[in-house]
Order: C-alpha cells, then sequence, then structure tokens
C-alpha cells in the first residue's frame, strides 16, 4: 500500500510595517493602559494630598501673619494658591500626560515655592497700598485664567483638553503671568532672602515647565494652530 503525501500550503507571512511608518512614542508621554490605572491613581490621589498638606501649613502661617500685622499680600496669594487646590482636586483626566523625570522635577520646583515663604519681619520695599494692588492684579489674571480652564487645570505637563478663550486669546500661559505678578508684589511687602530665592526658583521653573508643556501639547493639531495665532507665552511682547 502506497502512501501519499501531500503538500501543504505554506503559512502566509505577514510583511513587517516600514521603519518610517512606525511610531515610537515614549511611554511616559502615552495615557496609562488598564495595567497601570492602579499605580496612576494612587500616584494622583497622593500628589492631590500633598498640595492639600502644603496649602495646609501655608494658610496656617500667612493666615496667622494677617491677623497680627493686617498685611493683606500674604491674603492674596493664600487665596490664589487655594483655587490651585480646589482645581487640583477636581481636574479632568489627561488625554496625554508627561511624567518624564525632567517635567516631576520642575512640576515639583514650581509648586512647592509659594508654600514655603514666609512672612518676612523687614520693612516692605514699597507701601503697603501699591504692593496690596499688584498683588491684587496678579489674582485677578490668575482667577481668570484658571476659570477659562476649569477642570483642564492640572501640575504636570499634559493635554487635558485645548482652551483658547478669555486671557488665552493674549497669551499662551496667562496663570503664570499671574503668579508672577503676584511673587513680586509678595517679596516687595517681604522683601527677606529666603522668599526671593524660592520664588524665584519657583518662577523658572514655571518658564521651563511651560515649555515641556507646549511639547506635550503640541502633539494635538488644534494646539498648534492656536500657537499660530497667539504668539506670546507668558509676557505679552516680551516672551
Amino acid at each position: 500500500m502506497k502512501t501519499v503525501a501531500v503538500a501543504q500550503a505554506p503559512e502566509p507571512r505577514v510583511a513587517a510595517a516600514p521603519a518610517a511608518l512606525r511610531l515610537d512614542v515614549p511611554q511616559a508621554l502615552v495615557a496609562p493602559g488598564r495595567a497601570s490605572v492602579r499605580s496612576t491613581d494612587l500616584a494622583d490621589s497622593a500628589a492631590r494630598l500633598l498640595i492639600i498638606v502644603l496649602f495646609s501649613f501655608m494658610a496656617v502661617r500667612l493666615g496667622a501673619n494677617f491677623l497680627e500685622t493686617g498685611r493683606l499680600t500674604g491674603l492674596l496669594l493664600l487665596v490664589s494658591e487655594a483655587i490651585v487646590v480646589v482645581l487640583t482636586v477636581f481636574r479632568r483626566p489627561p488625554q496625554v500626560v508627561d511624567r518624564t523625570p525632567p517635567a516631576r522635577i520642575l512640576t515639583t520646583l514650581a509648586m512647592i515655592g509659594p508654600p514655603i515663604v514666609a512672612p518676612a519681619a523687614l520693612p516692605s520695599l514699597v507701601g503697603e497700598a501699591a504692593a496690596v494692588s499688584v498683588s491684587a492684579v496678579g489674582l485677578l489674571v490668575i482667577i481668570a485664567g484658571k476659570l477659562s480652564l476649569g477642570r483642564s487645570f492640572g501640575l504636570m505637563p499634559a493635554n487635558r483638553g485645548i482652551v483658547s478663550s478669555g486671557l488665552y486669546r493674549c497669551v499662551r500661559h496667562p496663570i503664570y503671568l499671574g503668579y508672577f505678578i503676584t511673587h513680586v508684589a509678595f517679596v516687595a511687602a517681604n522683601p527677606s532672602p529666603w522668599n526671593m530665592i524660592v520664588l524665584l526658583m519657583s518662577d523658572v521653573a514655571q518658564v521651563a515647565r511651560a515649555l515641556r508643556e507646549e511639547r506635550t501639547l503640541a502633539e494635538d493639531p488644534a494646539y498648534r494652530e492656536y500657537q499660530g495665532r497667539v504668539r506670546w507665552r507668558i509676557v505679552p511682547g516680551l516672551f
């Protein structure tokens, strides 16, 4: 009895995608998948708790100084940071977030500055009325910017939706402009070396964080179109 060998057709090969078509996206810039949702939620909750704790210490320190001296500059800075806490707690989950070490370091340096400033016993560099007026202008800029962002506000460089209304029609980062104004007013009213160093560190980190944030947002065509319409990042006519 003869055995008949049956030839089997070779399995079809799947052509590899050309190298030019492959997208190598850094994992730190990709929205977390299901496997990392739990760890991301824990890190997010820890960050919110840290912000609340730092703000609480700041509130006690500046609140006591206001009751003792009646200086409003510290109280206005406190109001500004209170808005940060509220919006951070209720922020919208990001579509894309930059979780790289440089982004984490810059965010930490930027956010840790205001909570660790201290009222100074030194005389103010300007009159109290002038310091309060400048601080109030900065606070209004911050409030207007944060109200425009709403739940799109966040700390880490991320895309939580493109906002181009309100003060965002004038500059790309109006909230940072408001921070700089209130920081100048606070240092003028409390001109200690500690306050100057801490807030300068915070503001330099804010500028660097703004640049990283734009790199993340620029992945969205809507933001690139927005960049073409709004030229200035923080200070109109300067930067």
